[in-house]
């Protein structure tokens, strides 16, 4: 056996459906084995592998092990001369393993070896061939130096910014993304340090690697894909201990007591700094545009007040209370506010209707509570009117001058359908067009682009891929899918570099399967399209879903007297109010699911109904049943909940 490939999964189902895909191309050939290793995935991933790749040697993890112990399993089961160690979020070449493997024959100094690694735009990553992480170079990583001088022979050796990137080099350190291992040296020097959990481990492989006096080389004869950033969130605070934390227990293990000593206080500085400006930064964001509309609103009724007073309620001298401004006021502006959130107004995209809309609703209940109150709390009803039309005026107006100032995650959802063409022959893009149109995209063009040269297009073709720049200039294209069934990784990855990303995105579509990913910034996780089962988690949803059920819970609460005469067990209505309000069940949720559903449906508190409850005294066929759970998810909207819980209110005491 030549070469054993072993990648870890854990969550990604549609990257390492995409990743095995290249990997079984690349391995034609080759005398070659595929281990999946899953550390507990619930996404679905060890359903998927065994449907689709029954070839590939699957291990089974009921827990997350860790990188380092899940690769180790395979290794130790691996009969493979080399071992590559690859991760799920990334594609390669087809000739990629036949290339690195022959290298390795023709260099027999050579411990392991890494590849030129691209982003999802085609654009180089820099990680591809590091340095060590000396105290001297963790120090320019940390403090910016490395980033502001990246070339430079000092600075710059965290990524040999220095070392020209399409030529062969001996390196420090190989990326864990694409690490190609010679078994022997394995054998020799031992395997993944399981002290590791998650990162750090590449470098101390690297590192033992080059101390029993083999070299690990950078080669960008070839290339692959690598989504950075789809199996961990790395600008998460989690992200920066768990890294740092890494690199501590590497200096720990490798450098002198002093050189240890003075690298982790220096790394513990690092983390707290690091931590402290993510939370900072997080929370200001959050809180910055709350604030500063609560600001404005308050002035402008400040202004308004002063003006409505003086000419009008007290032409001849006075004011109105002091209790107004200093208690009033607050207290409408937060409602606003909380209305505006409960309508997503403050998710991004801004979309300037849900603004509208949060101000319409905090208004009416505003003028609501007003007319309960004592007449001596009455101060105006005009001045509600006139500060609810000034606060929503000024929140759209800011909104509108941040879209302006192209701040980022200030822009407003302007609702654009993209433009797209897809590359591939007939079947598959038709295929791939149909699930485009089924995700919710709603395209506003999508042409077909045949790989091969035909001599005419009229087969609903608008060209072929050597006229690629001109199709995207002349349809002004936002986005080009890539049919993997039809195009070679290499011809993909060749056009992703040719262009770079500067006038589109790419996405690239596996075969058979219902995705279709890619990726927008070397810094984002990867963008993902697949038949939308997943309304149900959104952000606005789920906070909406949970607003519901502690409204319905209050209310059966303070009703309880007689709602326990209508529903049938008065007994489990006393008790499910509770598990609700303590966000132990909900008041709706799926019905009794299937393995298979539990794999594939997004995860929900147990409801006290199902959809089943709103067709109550109907026949419901099977097959109907079982889609009952994924239309639920798909289209969730509140009203669907409430609809549920009124048709099947007598049920409420279920257990």
């Amino acid at each position: 056996m030549k070469l054993s490939v072993v990648i870890v999964n854990y969550n990604v189902k549609y990257f390492l459906e995409q990743c095995l895909h290249s990997v079984q191309s690349a391995c034609l050939g080759l005398e070659a084995e595929v281990f999946v290793v899953d550390n507990n995935s619930v996404d679905g991933s060890i359903r998927m592998v065994k449907e689709k790749f029954p070839d590939v040697y699957l291990i089974e993890n009921k827990e997350n092990t860790g990188f380092s112990k899940a690769n180790n399993q395979a290794i130790r089961k691996s009969k493979g001369e080399y071992v590559l160690l690859l991760n799920p979020d990334t594609i390669v070449e087809d000739d990629t393993l036949r290339k690195v493997v022959q290298f390795m024959d023709e260099h027999p100094e050579a411990g392991g070896l890494g590849v030129k690694m691209l982003d999802g735009k085609g654009k180089f990553l820099p990680e591809s061939k590091r340095g060590l992480p000396s105290p001297s170079v963790a120090f320019f990583k940390i403090f910016g130096f490395s980033s502001l001088f990246p070339k430079s022979r000092i600075f710059g050796k965290y990524h040999l910014g220095f070392l020209d990137k399409e030529k062969t080099h001996e390196i420090d350190v190989l990326a864990g993304a694409f690490m190609l291992l010679r078994k022997s040296v394995l054998q020799e020097i031992g395997l993944l340090d399981e002290s590791f959990f998650m990162y750090g481990e590449d470098v101390d492989l690297s590192y033992r690697i080059t101390k029993a006096g083999y070299k690990n080389y950078y080669y960008p004869g070839t290339r692959i894909i690598h989504y950075k950033g789809e199996s961990t969130k790395k600008s998460s605070v989690n992200y920066v201990f768990m890294f740092y934390s890494a690199m501590i227990v590497f200096a720990n293990k490798h450098f002198s007591k002093e050189n240890a000593r003075t690298y982790s206080m220096m790394i513990n500085f690092a983390i707290y700094l690091r931590a402290f400006i993510s939370l900072a930064i997080r929370f200001i964001s959050r809180i910055l545009l709350p604030l500063a509309d609560a600001m404005v609103i308050f002035a402008g009724i400040y202004f308004i007040t002063g003006y409505w007073e003086h000419n009008f309620i007290f032409p001849d001298g006075g004011h109105y209370p002091t209790a107004f401004l200093q208690i009033a006021v607050p207290v409408y502006i937060l409602i606003w506010l909380l209305c505006v959130y409960l309508s997503s107004g403050y998710d991004k995209p801004i979309r300037l209707l849900r603004t509208f809309q949060g101000m319409l609703v905090g208004t009416i209940i505003i003028l609501l509570l007003y007319s309960l109150l004592n007449e001596h709390y009455r101060f105006s009803r005009a001045l509600i009117i006139l500060g609810a039309i000034w606060g929503t005026a000024i929140m759209l107006g800011m909104r509108f001058l941040l879209h302006l100032t192209n701040l980022s995650g200030y822009r407003l959802n302007t609702d654009k359908n993209k433009r797209f063409i897809i590359v591939g022959e007939k079947e598959e893009s038709e295929r791939v067009s149909d699930l485009l149109q089924q995700t919710g995209m709603n395209p506003a063009f999508i042409g077909l682009v045949s790989y091969h040269h035909h001599r005419n297009n009229t087969n609903g073709f608008i060209g072929h891929l050597g006229q690629i720049k001109e199709i995207i200039t002349i349809h002004k294209i936002d986005e080009v899918i890539f049919c993997a069934k039809d195009v070679p990784a290499q011809v993909i990855i060749d056009k992703m570099s040719e262009l770079k990303g500067d006038l589109v995105d790419y996405k690239i579509a596996p075969p058979e399967s219902l995705s279709i990913i890619g990726s927008n910034s070397i810094n984002t996780s990867g963008d993902l399209y697949v038949i939308d089962i997943n309304a149900i988690t959104k952000r606005s949803n789920r906070r909406n879903k949970r607003m519901l059920d502690l409204a319905v819970g209050v209310a059966l609460l303070g009703f309880y007297p007689v709602a326990m005469f209508l529903v049938k067990k008065p007994f489990g209505l006393f008790h499910n109010i509770f598990a609700v309000l303590l966000s132990l069940k909900s008041w709706v949720g799926y019905t009794n699911l299937t393995e298979p559903e539990i794999q594939r449906l997004p995860e929900t508190k147990k409801g006290v109904l199902n959809p089943l409850d709103a067709f109550k005294n109907q026949n419901i066929p099977e097959e109907t049943n079982n889609r009952l759970n994924l239309l639920y998810a798909r289209d969730y909207k509140l009203t669907n909940d409430l609809n549920i819980i009124l048709k099947g209110f007598r049920e409420l005491g279920r257990w």
